[in-house]
């Protein structure tokens, strides 16, 4: 054990764990990365913190002076733990669509959070470029730095210790990725750097059914908070992917609890949507591959929302 300098230091290094009970028999061996271990229970503390330093690196982020960010909440939660830790001003714009745990956390962390309302919890397209244009005209005040996560071209770098991290932990032995899309930033940043190890690794991108934007499908509503935007986001790169798998938020819920109580893993939807993708692809390769995929955060951040207040 080493002594951290700064909270920031923390982050990253998170277990990888192998799934027991909801692996079908003759399935490959699927390991989840439990992303909950960063400090605020997410993965997003990787880009959070990239995307910040970048930004000073090169001056769009003065000293003392205040980032803008719209998001569905663990980003924002991860920005203002960034902030408070670096002294900077934090100007959040969510939505009444997230649970409200990640509201009161990025609060708790000394953020200003401007709530947009939603249409009964329902996250799409509208209700995303609602809540970008407000954190744009929020941006344009003096001293003002807007990450724009959709557009934040350093944002991909932040999860390349990630992949760094799941080929030390596996001894290279991954045969594939599999990571739910919003911005798509994790699901690239992790699998290029696999891919410098590995070229032949499989990509699977995992979006919800009732949006299937990047599979060429409509534009829709679901339930699946952090990923799903509605439309297909600025920096993906479709040529870096294999392939495409959907699952509906229904899935992803009961995944969610099977995952709790049968595995002892605790997580929020996007990750339970991740392991329902993660058991197909397992399917198909066969006891002799090894699959990879995020829980990517933790189901603390959700247990007012329906997933756990649900049906027991």
């Amino acid at each position: 054990m080493t002594v951290s300098e700064n909270v920031l230091e923390s982050i990253g290094n998170t277990p990888l764990v192998r799934l027991q009970r909801v692996v079908p028999e003759g399935s490959a061996r699927v390991l989840v990365k439990l992303e909950w271990a960063n400090p605020t229970g997410s993965m997003k503390d990787r880009m959070a913190r990239a995307a910040v330093e970048a930004a000073e690196r090169d001056g769009r982020l003065p000293p003392g002076g205040t980032v803008v960010e719209y998001t569905g909440g663990s980003t924002g939660v991860s920005l203002a733990l960034v902030c408070a830790a670096k002294g900077y001003r934090l100007e959040i714009v969510t939505s009444d669509a997230f649970s409200e745990e990640k509201i009161r956390t990025m609060q708790a962390f000394g953020a200003h959070v401007t709530v947009i309302p939603s249409d009964n919890r329902k996250l799409n397209e509208k209700l995303f470029r609602e809540m970008i244009e407000t954190a744009r005209r929020l941006s344009a005040r003096p001293g003002h730095w807007w990450v724009d996560q959709l557009g934040n071209v350093d944002a991909a770098a932040g999860y390349h210790s990630l992949g760094e991290e799941v080929w030390e932990q596996t001894g290279g032995k991954v045969d594939a990725f599999v990571q739910s899309v919003g911005t798509a930033h994790s699901l690239h940043g992790a699998s290029s750097a696999l891919r410098r190890h590995k070229p032949g690794l499989r990509v699977i991108a995992v979006e919800p059914s009732e949006s299937p934007v990047l599979s060429g499908g409509p534009t829709g509503s679901h339930k699946i908070e952090g990923i799903g935007i509605g439309f297909v986001p600025p920096l993906w790169h479709p040529e870096e992917v294999d392939e495409i798998l959907t699952g509906s938020t229904e899935e992803a819920v009961l995944m969610c609890r099977r995952l709790a109580r049968e595995e002892g893993i605790f997580a929020g939807t996007s990750s339970g949507l991740n392991v329902v993708a993660a058991l197909r692809v397992a399917e198909r390769l066969g006891p002799e591959a090894t699959v990879v995929t995020l829980m990517v955060d933790s189901g603390i951040k959700y247990v007012s929302t329906d997933v756990y207040r649900g049906e027991q």
